[in-house]
């Protein structure tokens, strides 16, 4: 995987605060201000996206990241961006804005769940 592609989406990204590349499973894990809020596998950048926000993505032609599991494919809640939002970070806002509030979301269900 290209470590420029890994800045640049660390670039796309920063305006949502500190934001850090974690390597995992082949790909990166992007963490803003500590919470997973993205990832890179295969060359592609997937952001984080909850029962709220899926549908906006989807209808912009954004797909779902799936890896193969156990015999199945597993479908997880990190989704493509449109192609536009990849060329700026002010392209990228609206996209990461969405995937920041999911993350906080999930973040804030696993806490209530402990």
């Amino acid at each position: 995987m290209s470590q420029v592609f890994v800045e640049h989406c660390l670039e796309l990204l920063a305006p949502l605060g500190a934001v850090q590349a974690r390597r995992m499973f082949g790909g990166h894990g992007l963490y803003a201000d500590g919470l997973f809020t993205a990832l890179i596998a295969s060359a592609r950048l997937y952001v984080k996206v909850d029962a709220d926000t899926e549908a906006l993505f989807s209808a912009a032609g954004c797909a779902p990241f799936v890896y193969e599991g156990k015999g199945a494919p597993v479908r997880m809640s990190y989704w493509t961006v449109p192609d536009e939002a990849l060329e700026s970070p002010a392209l990228m806002a609206p996209w990461a804005r969405l995937a920041l509030q999911a993350a906080v979301k999930a973040a804030a269900a696993k806490a209530a769940a402990k």
